[in-house]
């Protein structure tokens, strides 16, 4: 079932600013569609958790519509919506068995015994949680929780499942499995959800498109590939990863092509924002393991010289912070040393890059 936000906006009252208000959202818009998850990622305080809530109907837009398979339900109260949600605690019921807590909303509908202890066992099994069945949440480590939250929440057949930062409570190790196994259960079930984090790999992990929000507002969205890859904005390509940013010129805009300046070197790169003019000040964007570094001496032409200052050596890549003259270090990744070689601190570097790694945007 779709989701469609159409211009929300959420104002609090707050008496400590001169206004007395301030805007939690602004002209939000954003079709989800039916079986895709989206994830709503950006710092404390840029709305994410906001839009959330407004979804499930624990807040109200002041203004603006929602509509929740193509109904609008800015007036119906969350029980009376066809959504679930995973809180961040898990909010398992602790002198109830795993099967019990999974199988409590069916029973609190009313469904007969035999058909809610059915439901609950397929839903067990799917979730891997079947030999746990009937163990107390005390007996249960971190993951295995969210799996029983989880499936507590699935087992209501909503059609929109709601994730409010579901892994923030667990360790690193068992974050990076309950991505995925969030992942899989979502597709194996096929519904539509909407996931709220702050972690930019869980959204990478997770996500068929990511949201990126600040102060209110979206930013970009898209694919986890062109939110890293072809990011519209700074701060999106700031926010998400590690990235180079290196002052130009704009020369020239072709559609989706352009031509920049560094130095009296003109680079090619592309142009996704549309607010670049021929002439103005601009910005490339370049993650670091776009760069290739080449010794200062060889013949080839480089974009950018500079002095290795760090080289850190870890295995499998290594990672280079070089002195290129601007005003923060230009950061390199260079994979497996073992074939492509070793520069030390003090060595000079000529480095390059793929006009399909820069990427053009104003400056900030």
């Amino acid at each position: 079932m779709s989701v469609i936000l159409e211009n929300v906006s959420k104002i609090f009252d707050d008496p400590s600013r001169k206004d007395g208000h301030i805007k939690a959202l602004d002209q939000v818009s954003l079709e989800i569609k039916e079986g895709e998850l989206v994830t709503f990622l950006g710092p404390s305080g840029c709305g994410k958790t906001t839009t959330l809530r407004i979804v499930s109907g624990f807040e109200n837009p002041t203004e603006g519509k929602v509509f929740i398979s193509g109904k609008l339900v800015n007036d119906i109260p969350p029980n009376k919506r066809d959504t679930s949600m995973v809180f961040q605690s898990y909010a398992i019921f602790p002198h109830m068995s795993v099967e019990q807590n999974i199988g409590f909303g069916l029973e609190l509908k009313g469904h007969a015994k035999k058909e809610v202890k059915e439901e609950s066992r397929r839903i067990m099994e799917v979730m891997g949680l079947l030999p746990l069945a009937k163990r107390r949440p005390d007996q249960l480590s971190g993951g295995q929780q969210q799996r029983v939250a989880l499936a507590r929440a699935i087992i209501n057949k909503p059609s929109v499942l709601l994730f409010d930062e579901p892994l923030s409570n667990l360790d690193a190790k068992l974050r990076d499995q309950m991505r995925l196994e969030i992942r899989r259960i979502q597709q194996a079930f096929g519904i539509t959800s909407i996931y709220v984090t702050h972690d930019q790999i869980e959204a990478m992990t997770v996500s068929d498109r990511i949201v990126v929000m600040n102060n209110g507002r979206v930013i970009q969205i898209g694919t986890p590939f062109e939110i890293y890859s072809r990011p519209a904005k700074r701060f999106v390509a700031d926010f998400i990863g590690r990235v180079n940013f290196i002052p130009c010129e704009t020369v020239s805009i072709r559609g989706e092509e352009a031509a920049a300046s560094f130095k009296g070197v003109e680079i090619s790169a592309n142009s996704h924002t549309g607010d670049l003019a021929d002439g103005s000040p601009c910005i490339l964007a370049v993650r670091p393991e776009s760069l290739v570094l080449e010794p200062a001496e060889k013949k080839t032409k480089s974009i950018i010289g500079g002095k290795i200052e760090k080289a850190v050596y870890l295995g499998s890549v290594v990672e280079y912070e070089i002195d290129a003259g601007l005003d923060s270090p230009i950061l390199a990744v260079s994979h497996d040393p073992v074939v492509n070689g070793f520069f030390n601190q003090g060595d000079m570097v000529a480095i390059n890059f793929p006009k399909t790694a820069a990427h053009a945007m104003a400056s900030e």
